[in-house]
This record gives C-alpha cells, sequence and structure tokens, in this order.
C-alpha cells in the first residue's frame, strides 16, 4: 500500500493530464476533481465504448482504442503523460492509451477496476473495497469536486438569497432510489416529522433538495412540506439556479440520505456536522462505508435533533492522492 505521508512533489512538474469522462455524472465528478487537484495542462475527454467492446471484462477487452464510440472525443497521440479514469467502460481505454504510448502515460483508477489493479500505475480505492497493495492508495471518502475556492464563491453567490431563512440553517440532500436502496413514502413521512419537530424546538431553517434519483412522489411530499412552512423551509424544484453549493457553504449543518457515497463525502467536505439518514435496503459495502464514518465520528444518523460538530477531522485525501500521483510523475520525469 501507498504511504501517503512520504512523497514530495517535483517543482517543475506541469504534466497534461487526460480526464477519461464516461457519460455517469457519479464518474465524472470523481474523475474531474482528481484531475482538477493535480493541476498541470488538463484536458477533458468525454468517451465510452461501443458494442462489442463495452461487453468484454474490463481487463479482457481486444485493442480498446479501436472501440472507441466515434461520435466522442479522439484518443490519439500526441499521447498525455496521466491519463485519470473511473468505471468499468474506462477501464481498457485507460489503459490502451498506456500502451500505445509504449508506457510513458501513467495510468490512475479512481475506484475499484475489479480484475485490472495491478496494470494501473496507482488505483485511489476507498476503504470499504478492501483492496491493498503498492499501487493502492486507501482514501476514506469518494474523490469530489468540492474545494474551498468553489465553496467561497457560492457563499457569496448565495448569501443573500438565504438572508431571510431562519438559523441554525440546515441543508437536507435527499437521494433515492438505486439497485440498493428505496426511499420509501414512510421513511419520507418520518424524516419530514423529524424536521418539523426541529423547526419547533431549534427555530431552523431549512433548504431541501432532491436529487436526480429523487422519485416524484417523495420529491412532492417534500414540497408540500415547504410549502406549509413558508418561512422556514425552501424546496429546490429542479428550477432556476442549482443552490447545491450555496447550501453546502452556507449551511450550519447538513441531513444526507445514505444512499450515495458521494452526496455524504461532498456534505463532509464541507467541514459542517454531519447527519444521515438511512433507506430501505441493504449493501455490505456501502454499509461498511457508513460504518466506518459513524466510528470515527465523522457522521452521526440523524434523530431530529441539531446535527452536532464532530472533533474528528478526516484527512483530504483528495490532496493526498493528487501530491502522491505528481511525486510519482515526478519520480518518471526525474524531477
Amino acid at each position: 500500500m501507498i504511504d501517503r505521508l512520504t512523497h514530495t512533489v517535483g517543482a517543475n512538474t506541469t504534466p497534461t493530464v487526460w480526464a477519461l469522462l464516461l457519460p455517469e455524472a457519479g464518474f465524472r465528478s470523481q474523475v474531474l476533481g482528481l484531475a482538477e487537484a493535480i493541476g498541470g495542462n488538463l484536458v477533458e475527454k468525454n468517451i465510452d465504448l461501443k458494442k462489442p467492446w463495452s461487453l468484454f471484462p474490463a481487463s479482457l477487452c481486444p485493442f480498446p482504442l479501436l472501440g472507441q464510440d466515434p461520435a466522442l472525443d479522439r484518443l490519439e497521440p500526441p499521447w498525455p503523460n496521466l491519463v485519470v479514469a473511473c468505471g468499468r467502460r474506462s477501464i481498457p481505454l485507460a489503459l490502451g492509451i498506456k500502451k500505445a504510448s509504449g508506457g510513458k502515460t501513467m495510468a490512475v483508477y479512481v475506484q475499484y477496476p475489479i480484475g485490472a489493479v495491478r496494470f494501473f500505475d496507482l488505483v485511489v480505492s476507498m476503504r470499504h473495497d478492501g483492496l491493498a497493495g503498492p499501487n493502492v492508495l486507501v482514501v476514506d471518502t469518494a474523490i469530489h469536486r468540492i474545494t474551498r475556492e468553489k465553496l467561497a464563491a457560492a457563499r457569496l453567490e448565495w448569501q443573500a438569497r438565504f438572508a431571510d431563512l431562519p438559523r441554525p440553517l440546515i441543508s437536507v440532500i435527499l437521494g433515492g432510489r438505486n439497485r440498493s436502496f428505496r426511499f420509501t413514502p414512510a421513511i419520507a413521512d418520518t424524516l419530514i416529522n423529524q424536521l418539523q419537530a426541529l423547526i419547533a424546538t431549534e427555530g431552523a431553517g431549512l433548504l431541501i433538495t432532491p436529487s436526480r434519483r429523487t422519485e416524484p412522489e417523495i420529491a412532492a411530499r417534500f414540497k408540500t412540506f415547504a410549502d406549509t412552512n413558508p418561512s422556514s423551509v425552501r424546496f429546490w424544484n429542479g428550477e432556476g439556479d442549482n443552490p447545491y453549493f450555496g447550501m453546502l457553504a452556507l449551511s450550519d449543518a447538513l441531513i444526507v440520505t445514505e444512499d450515495s457515497v458521494s452526496m455524504v463525502s461532498e456534505a463532509l467536505a464541507a467541514g459542517k456536522p454531519v447527519a444521515t439518514v438511512p433507506l430501505a435496503g441493504t449493501a455490505k459495502r456501502h454499509q461498511a462505508f457508513i460504518t466506518h464514518l459513524i466510528e470515527k465520528g465523522a457522521v452521526t444518523r440523524f434523530d431530529g435533533t441539531l446535527p452536532v460538530k464532530s472533533g474528528t477531522v478526516l484527512p483530504d485525501d483528495i490532496a493526498q492522492a493528487a501530491q502522491t500521483i505528481r511525486a510519482l510523475l515526478a519520480e518518471r520525469s526525474g524531477a
């Protein structure tokens, strides 16, 4: 396993970095979050594999560069110093670029490249993946694009728009159905009752946003709740500017459903108290992620009371990963 504390950064390293971007928003966010943190000349490459290449196991895909979707960005020389990838269909393309460059391009993967760990120069994997090895960097939370600079800009943009809401200001970030979890009406009603109690006991203001996965029936319940508490609650219905960054920047605490590792990780990056809400269903690795954060004191489970800030400070995983990559690049260049 890579020792994240022993690397130094070559001061003159200015790599060309290709961010390999599949269509899925979750993959794109993690690739861009890491690529932006690395710095250098960032080139966004919108990519995907066409059939039959997309049907092969990622580590056994033959001649992957021939399988590029021709409607998307071309992957051709001059090759970059580094490619960053996330998502199964990006694995053959990242490794194809490394091979085509004669091994000069360094390949980094975010998450768990099943069957292909040994082929990457670095794998940035979450603790619940259970990976270990000389080319593996283990992190506590998902890679994301939340930075201090973006939060500071959002604070300036949104503070006047939120000024009429009571304090403490609590943001509620709602997920929804996926392969493992369901946001049932019963869970929604319980959460709404707890939020109503928070208004009554703390005089809190609430900002509520659904995600793409929040089902209309669930979103409608929270909109009705907001409509019946107009002086205390605001619900974003998807119209107009997205307040998400403003919510992270200006809230005194955050309440997040547990179905999304990325949403919980982004909430923690805001540096505010975070409480989570379990949905119906289970997933072993996902539960390990939440349990680890609870045991470390980084999050609590929402119980209807005001989330309290923990004394736990998680390491800056993105900065550590970027530092490790810059050091590996510097070693290659002899810096």
